[in-house]
Protein backbone atom coordinates (compact mmCIF):
# COMPACT_ATOMS: atom_id res chain seq x y z
CA UNK A 1 0.00 0.00 0.00
CA UNK A 2 1.67 3.44 -1.07
CA UNK A 3 1.24 6.53 1.38
CA UNK A 4 0.07 9.53 0.22
CA UNK A 5 2.69 12.11 0.50
CA UNK A 6 2.17 15.78 1.32
CA UNK A 7 5.49 17.90 0.39
CA UNK A 8 6.11 20.29 3.44
CA UNK A 9 9.19 22.85 2.21
CA UNK A 10 11.91 23.13 4.35
CA UNK A 11 14.82 24.95 3.90
CA UNK A 12 15.57 28.47 2.87
CA UNK A 13 16.94 29.22 -0.37
CA UNK A 14 19.55 26.33 -1.60
CA UNK A 15 20.29 25.15 -4.74
CA UNK A 16 21.77 21.29 -4.54
CA UNK A 17 23.83 20.24 -8.22
CA UNK A 18 25.02 17.22 -8.94
CA UNK A 19 27.62 16.23 -11.85
CA UNK A 20 26.49 18.97 -14.28
CA UNK A 21 25.17 22.47 -13.31
CA UNK A 22 21.94 23.66 -13.19
CA UNK A 23 19.68 26.24 -12.76
CA UNK A 24 18.99 27.95 -9.30
CA UNK A 25 14.86 27.14 -8.22
CA UNK A 26 13.33 29.13 -5.72
CA UNK A 27 12.97 26.95 -2.05
CA UNK A 28 10.49 27.48 0.40
CA UNK A 29 12.00 29.23 4.27
CA UNK A 30 11.94 26.47 6.87
CA UNK A 31 9.33 27.24 9.37
CA UNK A 32 6.54 24.89 11.52
CA UNK A 33 3.76 23.39 9.77
CA UNK A 34 1.26 20.12 10.52
CA UNK A 35 0.74 17.17 8.28
CA UNK A 36 -2.32 15.87 7.74
CA UNK A 37 -1.95 11.70 7.72
CA UNK A 38 -4.19 9.18 6.58
CA UNK A 39 -5.74 8.48 9.84
CA UNK A 40 -4.86 9.60 13.17
CA UNK A 41 -4.33 12.94 14.74
CA UNK A 42 -1.70 15.30 13.26
CA UNK A 43 1.99 15.16 14.36
CA UNK A 44 3.10 19.01 14.08
CA UNK A 45 6.48 19.14 12.37
CA UNK A 46 9.16 21.65 13.53
CA UNK A 47 12.33 22.34 11.19
CA UNK A 48 14.74 24.42 11.77
CA UNK A 49 18.13 25.16 10.10
CA UNK A 50 21.30 23.41 11.50
CA UNK A 51 24.76 25.48 11.43
CA UNK A 52 27.40 23.36 10.23
CA UNK A 53 31.27 23.96 11.11
CA UNK A 54 32.47 22.39 7.67
CA UNK A 55 33.75 24.75 5.27
CA UNK A 56 32.87 25.97 1.81
CA UNK A 57 34.84 22.85 -0.42
CA UNK A 58 33.78 20.07 1.91
CA UNK A 59 31.29 16.90 1.16
CA UNK A 60 30.83 13.05 1.92
CA UNK A 61 29.34 13.90 5.63
CA UNK A 62 29.11 11.32 8.03
CA UNK A 63 26.82 11.60 10.99
CA UNK A 64 26.55 9.18 14.13
CA UNK A 65 25.65 9.47 17.70
CA UNK A 66 28.41 8.56 20.46
CA UNK A 67 28.22 6.76 23.46
CA UNK A 68 27.90 10.23 25.61
CA UNK A 69 25.16 11.00 23.33
CA UNK A 70 26.68 13.63 21.59
CA UNK A 71 27.17 13.79 17.51
CA UNK A 72 30.45 13.43 15.80
CA UNK A 73 30.21 15.07 11.87
CA UNK A 74 32.82 14.01 9.44
CA UNK A 75 33.76 15.23 6.22
CA UNK A 76 36.32 15.27 3.05
CA UNK A 77 37.88 18.69 1.76
CA UNK A 78 40.20 20.15 -0.37
CA UNK A 79 43.78 20.20 0.79
CA UNK A 80 46.32 21.32 -1.58
CA UNK A 81 46.64 18.52 -4.15
CA UNK A 82 45.01 16.03 -2.16
CA UNK A 83 42.10 15.76 0.57
CA UNK A 84 42.13 15.75 3.83
CA UNK A 85 39.67 13.83 6.48
CA UNK A 86 37.82 16.17 9.42
CA UNK A 87 35.34 15.65 12.04
CA UNK A 88 33.78 17.93 14.86
CA UNK A 89 31.74 16.89 17.82
CA UNK A 90 28.49 18.72 19.11
CA UNK A 91 27.73 18.80 22.59
CA UNK A 92 25.45 21.08 24.77
CA UNK A 93 24.34 22.62 21.52
CA UNK A 94 27.76 23.87 20.15
CA UNK A 95 30.34 22.50 18.04
CA UNK A 96 33.94 21.52 18.48
CA UNK A 97 36.51 23.16 16.76
CA UNK A 98 37.04 20.73 13.68
CA UNK A 99 40.31 18.87 13.66
CA UNK A 100 42.09 16.55 11.40
CA UNK A 101 41.95 12.69 10.76
CA UNK A 102 44.35 12.46 7.96
CA UNK A 103 45.48 14.05 5.00
CA UNK A 104 46.76 12.63 1.65
CA UNK A 105 46.99 12.78 -2.12
CA UNK A 106 46.98 9.09 -3.41
CA UNK A 107 42.90 8.84 -2.04
CA UNK A 108 40.06 7.57 -3.66
CA UNK A 109 36.98 10.29 -3.15
CA UNK A 110 33.61 9.25 -4.76
CA UNK A 111 30.45 11.10 -4.11
CA UNK A 112 29.18 7.38 -3.00
CA UNK A 113 31.90 5.40 -1.34
CA UNK A 114 32.60 8.00 1.52
CA UNK A 115 34.70 7.77 4.93
CA UNK A 116 32.87 6.68 8.40
CA UNK A 117 33.33 8.01 11.90
CA UNK A 118 32.85 6.11 15.35
CA UNK A 119 33.45 6.03 18.76
CA UNK A 120 33.36 3.01 21.63
CA UNK A 121 32.94 3.22 25.37
CA UNK A 122 36.09 3.66 26.36
CA UNK A 123 36.29 7.43 24.67
CA UNK A 124 38.50 6.13 21.71
CA UNK A 125 37.57 7.23 17.87
CA UNK A 126 37.99 5.21 14.93
CA UNK A 127 37.38 6.17 11.18
CA UNK A 128 38.29 5.00 7.70
CA UNK A 129 38.73 6.24 4.38
CA UNK A 130 40.13 4.76 0.97
CA UNK A 131 43.45 4.96 -0.55
CA UNK A 132 44.45 3.96 -3.86
CA UNK A 133 46.52 1.12 -4.33
CA UNK A 134 47.53 1.24 -8.30
CA UNK A 135 46.72 3.02 -11.11
CA UNK A 136 43.62 1.40 -12.03
CA UNK A 137 39.87 3.94 -11.17
CA UNK A 138 38.68 1.10 -9.19
CA UNK A 139 41.94 -0.20 -7.24
CA UNK A 140 41.49 1.13 -3.75
CA UNK A 141 42.21 -0.27 -0.21
CA UNK A 142 39.85 1.04 2.79
CA UNK A 143 42.30 2.66 5.50
CA UNK A 144 41.57 3.20 9.18
CA UNK A 145 43.08 4.82 11.91
CA UNK A 146 42.01 5.03 15.90
CA UNK A 147 42.74 7.58 18.14
CA UNK A 148 42.93 7.43 21.72
CA UNK A 149 42.55 11.05 23.14
CA UNK A 150 39.43 12.45 21.50
CA UNK A 151 40.98 13.26 18.03
CA UNK A 152 44.02 14.89 18.97
CA UNK A 153 46.32 12.61 17.57
CA UNK A 154 45.52 9.65 15.28
CA UNK A 155 47.17 6.60 14.91
CA UNK A 156 49.03 5.24 11.53
CA UNK A 157 46.49 3.61 9.02
CA UNK A 158 46.11 0.83 8.65
CA UNK A 159 45.01 -1.28 5.52
CA UNK A 160 41.90 -2.91 6.60
CA UNK A 161 42.02 -5.60 3.49
CA UNK A 162 45.20 -7.09 3.65
CA UNK A 163 44.98 -9.35 0.27
CA UNK A 164 47.02 -7.04 -1.52
CA UNK A 165 45.36 -7.07 -4.91
CA UNK A 166 44.83 -3.98 -6.85
CA UNK A 167 41.13 -3.98 -6.74
CA UNK A 168 37.90 -2.43 -5.04
CA UNK A 169 37.17 -2.38 -1.56
CA UNK A 170 35.40 0.22 0.23
CA UNK A 171 31.34 0.56 1.15
CA UNK A 172 32.61 0.03 4.32
CA UNK A 173 30.36 0.18 8.07
CA UNK A 174 31.76 0.47 11.33
CA UNK A 175 29.89 -0.33 14.55
CA UNK A 176 31.54 -0.87 18.26
CA UNK A 177 32.46 -4.52 18.65
CA UNK A 178 33.03 -4.01 22.37
CA UNK A 179 34.19 -1.08 24.74
CA UNK A 180 37.67 -0.77 22.72
CA UNK A 181 36.91 -2.60 19.74
CA UNK A 182 34.96 -1.95 16.22
CA UNK A 183 33.90 -4.15 13.32
CA UNK A 184 33.85 -3.39 10.22
CA UNK A 185 32.10 -5.44 7.27
CA UNK A 186 33.46 -3.90 3.73
CA UNK A 187 32.90 -5.12 0.04
CA UNK A 188 36.02 -6.66 -1.24
CA UNK A 189 37.08 -7.47 -4.71
CA UNK A 190 39.86 -9.20 -3.99
CA UNK A 191 38.22 -12.67 -5.94
CA UNK A 192 37.46 -10.47 -9.26
CA UNK A 193 41.28 -10.37 -10.06
CA UNK A 194 40.37 -6.76 -11.53
CA UNK A 195 36.89 -6.92 -12.87
CA UNK A 196 34.71 -4.96 -11.87
CA UNK A 197 31.12 -5.97 -12.04
CA UNK A 198 28.96 -2.86 -10.89
CA UNK A 199 30.31 -0.25 -13.86
CA UNK A 200 31.42 -3.05 -16.19
CA UNK A 201 28.22 -5.03 -15.97
CA UNK A 202 30.14 -8.00 -15.59
CA UNK A 203 31.66 -10.68 -12.41
CA UNK A 204 34.80 -10.09 -14.28
CA UNK A 205 37.28 -13.06 -12.51
CA UNK A 206 34.91 -13.52 -9.95
CA UNK A 207 32.67 -12.01 -7.49
CA UNK A 208 32.12 -9.02 -5.43
CA UNK A 209 32.48 -10.63 -1.22
CA UNK A 210 31.52 -8.82 1.79
CA UNK A 211 34.09 -9.61 4.79
CA UNK A 212 34.34 -8.45 7.99
CA UNK A 213 36.80 -8.68 11.25
CA UNK A 214 37.53 -7.04 14.42
CA UNK A 215 40.04 -4.39 15.85
CA UNK A 216 40.57 -4.13 19.14
CA UNK A 217 42.76 -1.31 20.64
CA UNK A 218 46.00 -2.48 19.66
CA UNK A 219 44.77 -2.72 15.88
CA UNK A 220 45.31 -5.96 15.94
CA UNK A 221 42.78 -8.41 13.91
CA UNK A 222 40.59 -10.89 14.94
CA UNK A 223 38.16 -13.07 13.27
CA UNK A 224 38.43 -12.04 9.41
CA UNK A 225 35.00 -13.30 8.18
CA UNK A 226 33.38 -13.86 4.52
CA UNK A 227 29.80 -13.30 4.71
CA UNK A 228 28.31 -13.82 1.47
CA UNK A 229 30.63 -15.07 -1.42
CA UNK A 230 28.50 -12.78 -4.51
CA UNK A 231 27.20 -8.96 -3.13
CA UNK A 232 26.15 -5.81 -5.63
CA UNK A 233 29.76 -4.29 -6.47
CA UNK A 234 29.01 -0.87 -5.06
CA UNK A 235 26.20 -0.52 -2.85
CA UNK A 236 26.30 0.99 0.85
CA UNK A 237 26.11 -1.58 3.72
CA UNK A 238 24.68 -0.55 7.14
CA UNK A 239 25.04 -1.87 10.33
CA UNK A 240 23.20 -1.44 13.19
CA UNK A 241 23.72 -2.76 16.92
CA UNK A 242 20.12 -4.74 18.39
CA UNK A 243 19.35 -5.74 21.83
CA UNK A 244 20.93 -9.30 20.56
CA UNK A 245 23.91 -8.39 18.40
CA UNK A 246 24.65 -6.82 15.23
CA UNK A 247 22.59 -6.61 12.32
CA UNK A 248 24.37 -6.17 8.99
CA UNK A 249 22.20 -5.03 5.95
CA UNK A 250 23.54 -4.83 1.90
CA UNK A 251 22.55 -5.15 -1.64
CA UNK A 252 23.06 -9.17 -2.59
CA UNK A 253 23.61 -10.50 -6.21
CA UNK A 254 22.62 -13.84 -7.34
CA UNK A 255 24.18 -15.99 -10.56
CA UNK A 256 20.54 -14.47 -12.16
CA UNK A 257 21.49 -10.49 -11.50
CA UNK A 258 18.54 -10.52 -8.91
CA UNK A 259 20.15 -7.73 -5.96
CA UNK A 260 17.79 -7.70 -3.46
CA UNK A 261 18.59 -6.55 0.32
CA UNK A 262 19.67 -9.29 2.55
CA UNK A 263 20.98 -9.02 5.91
CA UNK A 264 23.41 -11.24 8.31
CA UNK A 265 23.35 -10.92 11.91
CA UNK A 266 26.24 -11.80 14.97
CA UNK A 267 24.91 -13.24 18.02
CA UNK A 268 28.41 -12.29 19.78
CA UNK A 269 29.54 -15.56 19.10
CA UNK A 270 29.14 -15.99 15.14
CA UNK A 271 27.45 -14.52 12.26
CA UNK A 272 24.05 -16.03 10.53
CA UNK A 273 23.39 -17.18 7.21
CA UNK A 274 22.02 -14.53 4.84
CA UNK A 275 18.68 -13.63 4.83
CA UNK A 276 16.63 -11.34 1.97
CA UNK A 277 14.38 -8.90 3.63
CA UNK A 278 12.19 -9.25 1.34
CA UNK A 279 12.39 -10.97 -2.65
CA UNK A 280 11.54 -7.48 -4.42
CA UNK A 281 13.26 -10.22 -6.80
CA UNK A 282 14.56 -6.99 -9.21
CA UNK A 283 16.89 -8.18 -11.49
CA UNK A 284 19.38 -5.45 -12.63
CA UNK A 285 22.20 -6.65 -15.01
CA UNK A 286 24.93 -3.53 -12.92
CA UNK A 287 25.22 -2.02 -9.86
CA UNK A 288 22.65 0.70 -8.85
CA UNK A 289 24.73 2.27 -6.58
CA UNK A 290 22.21 2.15 -3.80
CA UNK A 291 22.58 0.19 -0.78
CA UNK A 292 20.24 -0.23 2.16
CA UNK A 293 20.22 1.57 5.55
CA UNK A 294 19.64 -0.27 8.37
CA UNK A 295 18.97 1.61 12.55
CA UNK A 296 17.57 -0.26 15.89
CA UNK A 297 16.78 -0.23 19.19
CA UNK A 298 16.80 -3.04 21.62
CA UNK A 299 15.25 -5.60 19.99
CA UNK A 300 13.29 -3.49 17.18
CA UNK A 301 15.44 -2.81 13.85
CA UNK A 302 14.12 -1.10 10.90
CA UNK A 303 15.61 -1.33 6.97
CA UNK A 304 14.84 1.13 4.28
CA UNK A 305 15.71 0.31 0.76
CA UNK A 306 15.57 1.13 -2.82
CA UNK A 307 14.20 -0.76 -5.74
CA UNK A 308 13.59 -0.78 -9.22
CA UNK A 309 11.74 -4.30 -9.18
CA UNK A 310 8.98 -3.88 -12.05
CA UNK A 311 10.76 -1.25 -13.73
CA UNK A 312 9.40 1.10 -11.27
CA UNK A 313 11.92 2.98 -8.44
CA UNK A 314 10.61 2.71 -5.20
CA UNK A 315 11.59 3.11 -1.69
CA UNK A 316 10.24 0.69 1.00
CA UNK A 317 10.86 -0.16 4.92
CA UNK A 318 10.06 -3.11 6.73
CA UNK A 319 9.97 -3.47 10.28
CA UNK A 320 11.32 -6.42 12.34
CA UNK A 321 10.68 -6.89 16.43
CA UNK A 322 13.12 -9.59 16.64
CA UNK A 323 16.45 -8.28 16.43
CA UNK A 324 16.41 -8.53 12.51
CA UNK A 325 15.55 -12.38 12.54
CA UNK A 326 12.39 -11.74 10.79
CA UNK A 327 10.57 -8.34 8.99
CA UNK A 328 7.09 -7.52 7.98
CA UNK A 329 6.15 -7.13 4.54
CA UNK A 330 7.36 -3.80 3.38
CA UNK A 331 5.75 -0.78 3.18
CA UNK A 332 5.64 0.96 0.11
CA UNK A 333 6.97 4.91 1.17
CA UNK A 334 7.46 6.25 -2.21
CA UNK A 335 7.45 5.61 -6.05
CA UNK A 336 7.96 6.96 -9.38
CA UNK A 337 10.20 8.44 -12.13
CA UNK A 338 11.30 10.57 -9.80
CA UNK A 339 12.80 8.45 -6.80
CA UNK A 340 16.96 8.57 -6.28
CA UNK A 341 16.67 6.59 -3.57
CA UNK A 342 20.01 7.06 -1.43
CA UNK A 343 18.25 6.33 2.01
CA UNK A 344 18.84 6.32 5.64
CA UNK A 345 17.22 5.55 8.60
CA UNK A 346 17.15 6.39 12.57
CA UNK A 347 14.96 4.77 15.21
CA UNK A 348 13.93 5.96 18.61
CA UNK A 349 11.58 5.40 21.37
CA UNK A 350 8.66 7.18 19.84
CA UNK A 351 9.33 5.48 16.05
CA UNK A 352 11.15 5.44 12.98
CA UNK A 353 12.65 8.43 10.63
CA UNK A 354 13.13 7.88 7.01
CA UNK A 355 14.92 9.84 4.35
CA UNK A 356 15.39 9.63 0.61
CA UNK A 357 16.18 11.36 -2.34
CA UNK A 358 14.03 12.17 -5.10
CA UNK A 359 14.37 14.40 -8.69
CA UNK A 360 12.43 15.52 -11.04
CA UNK A 361 11.65 18.72 -13.51
CA UNK A 362 11.48 20.70 -10.47
CA UNK A 363 14.79 19.56 -9.10
CA UNK A 364 15.98 17.42 -6.64
CA UNK A 365 14.08 16.95 -3.54
CA UNK A 366 15.22 15.08 0.60
CA UNK A 367 12.19 13.73 1.67
CA UNK A 368 12.02 12.90 5.57
CA UNK A 369 9.21 10.32 6.91
CA UNK A 370 8.01 10.03 10.43
CA UNK A 371 6.55 6.39 10.78
CA UNK A 372 5.21 6.96 14.59
CA UNK A 373 4.93 4.58 17.05
CA UNK A 374 6.07 0.76 17.29
CA UNK A 375 3.99 0.07 13.99
CA UNK A 376 5.06 1.02 10.53
CA UNK A 377 1.44 1.70 8.81
CA UNK A 378 0.94 4.27 5.86
CA UNK A 379 -1.38 6.78 8.77
CA UNK A 380 1.31 6.93 10.59
CA UNK A 381 3.67 8.58 7.82
CA UNK A 382 4.71 11.98 6.94
CA UNK A 383 6.67 13.97 4.50
CA UNK A 384 8.82 17.05 4.97
CA UNK A 385 10.84 17.94 1.86
CA UNK A 386 13.77 20.39 0.15
CA UNK A 387 14.04 21.80 -3.01
CA UNK A 388 17.57 20.77 -4.01
CA UNK A 389 19.55 20.72 -7.40
CA UNK A 390 20.40 17.58 -9.99
CA UNK A 391 22.81 14.64 -10.30
CA UNK A 392 25.11 13.16 -8.06
CA UNK A 393 26.66 15.97 -6.04
CA UNK A 394 24.12 15.74 -3.54
CA UNK A 395 26.07 12.21 -2.94
CA UNK A 396 24.44 10.25 0.45
CA UNK A 397 22.70 12.22 3.01
CA UNK A 398 22.65 11.54 6.62
CA UNK A 399 20.18 10.78 9.47
CA UNK A 400 20.72 10.26 13.16
CA UNK A 401 17.75 11.02 15.83
CA UNK A 402 18.95 12.03 18.78
CA UNK A 403 17.29 13.94 22.06
CA UNK A 404 13.85 12.84 20.35
CA UNK A 405 14.60 14.52 17.37
CA UNK A 406 15.93 14.09 13.35
CA UNK A 407 19.41 15.57 13.01
CA UNK A 408 19.88 15.67 8.98
CA UNK A 409 23.11 16.49 7.38
CA UNK A 410 23.72 16.30 3.21
CA UNK A 411 25.44 17.97 0.42
CA UNK A 412 24.63 21.12 -1.75
CA UNK A 413 26.56 22.45 -4.47
CA UNK A 414 26.24 25.76 -4.92
CA UNK A 415 28.25 27.79 -7.96
CA UNK A 416 29.93 24.78 -8.27
CA UNK A 417 31.28 24.13 -5.09
CA UNK A 418 29.77 21.58 -2.49
CA UNK A 419 29.07 22.61 0.78
CA UNK A 420 27.40 20.83 3.66
CA UNK A 421 23.45 22.22 5.24
CA UNK A 422 22.10 20.68 8.70
CA UNK A 423 18.39 20.62 9.95
CA UNK A 424 16.83 19.53 12.80
CA UNK A 425 13.17 18.62 12.60
CA UNK A 426 10.83 17.48 15.61
CA UNK A 427 7.57 15.81 15.94
CA UNK A 428 5.43 16.92 18.11
CA UNK A 429 2.78 15.05 19.02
Amino acid sequence: MRIPLSLLALLSAVVLAGCEPSSQAAVAPIGTTAAEPVAGPAIELVATPWPLPAPDGAAQPDLVVAPDGSLLLSWIEPDGDGHALRFARHDDDAWSAPRTIARGDDWFVNWADTPHIVATADGALWAHWLRKSAAATYAYDVVLARSGDGGATWSSPLVVNDDGTPTEHGFASLWAAGPDSIGIAWLDGRETAGGHGGHGGGHGAGAMTLRTLRLDATLARHDETRLDASTCDCCQTSAALTADGLLLAYRDRTAEEVRDIAVVRHDGARWSAPRIVHADDWTMPACPVNGPAVAARDDDAVVAWYTGAGGTPRVRTARSDDAGRTFTAPVELDAGAAVLGRVDVALDERGAWIAWLREDAAGQALRLVRLQGQSAEPGEAFDVTRVAGRGRGTGMPQLVSAGGRAHLVWTDVVDGQPRLRGAVVAADR
